[in-house]
């Protein structure tokens, strides 16, 4: 592509053509040439950073905020133990009056159940310390310049979106096709959803260091959403391990974990965002791996809330007035890659599904929390989809042989060109 743009140069200056809009033209062509290549019918951008170096600081003193201690994990990752009020979410505009703390939880909570959750250490045993960090701080990973040059590598193509299509710039866009779905999801059909839950099996999707593979949980508020769940994302965590995370899309701006300010308010010392979910599940297996995960609309005041595990610990929130609409329109459980070039990334264990627990990645015990606030445990509604089933297929089960399963999605495949 270089050699031909600068032979068409060459060929221009012999025919002596001139003026100064020609050649701006001219060597924005070359440029645009210089910085993109085609790969298997891909545009695949060069690593190039939107953000200057004074930006990269700046986004830098923004996520890694003074922290008042460096603790490890077992898995030996330093996170910041951070002042609960000095969190990146507290940056935002609409939290100069807030009125927040770190003992908070949701208010249609039984007292009982707000104090037996504000006095949890439960995930002590993640921590080389036993404990975690103080109270009155909150655990946010320590970011470094490179982090920051990978995520932003490929702009803004890289980010996580929905199955519906409703936040994306549609089908004229060059790197569409590389986001791919395997889903059950509610309809379009002007429903009100003000929650969701599940249970995820864990897998470990082979992928490449520019692509991603989550299993997720997806609630769409207009423009808007939250996602949580697993994901194996090189560039977000430098390694090829399933990892925790949510992610944010709130009024215009987006990002992973705690990366912004409409990012997720942690209220635990003691929970991680970023944990290694090892151990993975194995295909074939007796047992299997799994989290539960809630995304949850608190009544009284329209927060939303990350629950984790058996017992539905809350880890943080987001409020209510992040977000442009107060409710969510759909709901989707499932898979999602990037692809970046073929051959595209695995999907849960890397194998189309066909009904069974033991060799099937899975989401079981879908729930939803309709617009009264009354749990559906059946969501009999929801349709199965996918958008490419040459790479990736999905089987949704409202009624699965286990009987504690509940409503279950069977999902996967070995991703396009295998």
């Amino acid at each position: 592509a270089l050699y031909s743009s600068l032979s068409l140069f060459l060929l221009l200056v012999e025919m002596e053509v001139k003026g100064q809009v020609m050649c701006v033209l001219l060597m924005c062509y070359i440029f645009g040439h210089i910085i993109t290549s085609h790969n298997c019918g891909f545009i695949e951008a060069r690593i190039s950073s939107k953000f200057g170096d004074l930006e990269i600081e700046k986004k830098l003193r923004t996520i890694n905020k003074p922290a008042v201690k460096i603790i490890k994990t077992i898995h030996g990752e330093k996170y910041g133990c951070v002042d609960f009020f000095k969190q990146p979410a507290f940056d935002h505009p609409s939290m100069k009056n807030h009125t927040y703390h770190y003992k908070m939880r949701p208010i249609s909570h039984s007292e009982e159940k707000r104090k037996r959750e504000t006095n949890n250490t439960g995930f002590g045993y993640l921590w080389e310390n036993g404990v975690g960090c103080p109270i009155g701080t909150v655990p946010i990973r320590r970011i470094t310049k490179d982090d920051i040059l990978g995520l932003n590598s490929l702009e803004d193509i890289y980010t996580p979106r929905s199955s519906y299509n409703t936040s994306t710039v549609g089908t004229s866009d060059p790197y569409y096709d590389q986001h791919h779905f395997a889903v059950g999801r509610t309809p379009n059909k002007g429903m009100v959803f003000n929650g969701a839950t599940m249970e995820l099996c864990i897998t470990a999707p082979k992928v490449k260091p520019s692509q991603f593979s989550s299993a997720r949980l997806h609630i769409q508020m207009g423009d808007d959403f939250i996602q949580m769940g697993i994901t194996v994302n090189p560039l977000l965590y430098k390694d090829d391990q399933p990892r925790l995370f949510v992610y944010t899309k709130a009024g215009g701006q987006q990002c992973y974990n705690h990366q912004c300010d409409v990012g997720m308010i942690s209220v635990r010392q003691d929970y991680p965002m970023g944990l290694s979910m090892l151990p993975a599940s194995e295909r074939g297996a007796k047992t299997s791996y799994f989290s539960s995960f809630g995304l949850i609309k608190d009544k009284a005041n329209g927060n939303w809330w990350f629950e984790f595990g058996t017992d539905a610990e809350e880890i943080g929130f987001w409020p209510s007035n992040l977000f442009r609409q107060s409710s969510g329109n759909y709901v989707e459980w499932g898979g999602e890659v990037f692809t970046a070039s073929l051959p595209g990334p695995q999907m849960g264990y890397g194998i189309f599904p066909f009904q069974q627990v033991r060799y099937d990645a899975y989401v079981k015990r879908v729930a939803i929390l309709d617009n009264n606030y009354n749990f559906d445990t059946k969501v009999d509604y929801m349709e199965s989809f996918s958008d490419d089933n040459r790479g990736y297929q999905v089987i949704d089960f409202v009624k699965s042989e286990f009987q504690d399963a509940g409503h279950i999605i069977y999902y996967g495949g070995p991703g396009l060109d295998h």
